[in-house]
């Protein structure tokens, strides 16, 4: 029964992530070109300045694996070009990206199931060490490049 919970624990993580990812890159890109109530800014955000100055997100996020180009998507570790339709679709691949990590943070609640109390504490460190920093650098780049996108033509403010 441990080998079984283990191989579930182990493989659990990885599998949903692969699925949730494949699926989320099936999805048409127009259905991420609004944000949602999930993806919208706050006004705590400051327009990236909180993730920023208090999370110095810029020295770390490089670190963190993008994984939707191993599953034919869009790569996002840099803007390849400065051009407007370029910068809209990096936008829209932020928000899919961002609302990828939530599900996959919100299958968190599976591995309840068939975990003891410990375990679940271990499980719930990995869903958020492993979805939360890739949630903040989506929502991160997306603020920097709408504040860009502002700033150089106003019809991204209409995306």
């Amino acid at each position: 029964m441990i080998a079984l919970v283990w191989t579930a624990n182990v493989l659990g993580w990885p599998i949903l992530h692969i699925a949730i990812g494949f699926i989320s890159l099936r999805v048409p890109p127009q259905v991420f070109v609004r944000d949602t109530w999930l993806t919208a800014p706050r006004s705590w955000e400051q327009d990236g300045h909180v993730y920023r100055d208090w999370l110095a997100i810029r020295k770390w996020k490089y670190l963190l694996p993008d994984g939707a180009p191993w599953l034919g998507g869009f790569a996002k570790k840099k803007l390849l070009s400065r051009n407007p339709t370029c910068i809209a679709r990096f936008l829209i691949e932020t928000r899919r990206a961002e609302i990828a990590h939530w599900f996959m943070l919100g299958c968190l609640p599976i591995f309840f199931i068939w975990n003891p109390p410990w375990a679940r504490w271990v499980m719930a460190f990995y869903a958020l060490a492993a979805n939360l920093p890739c949630i903040l650098a989506q929502r991160y780049n997306r603020l920097v490049f709408n504040r860009i996108a502002r700033s150089r033509c106003r019809t991204f403010v209409r995306l």
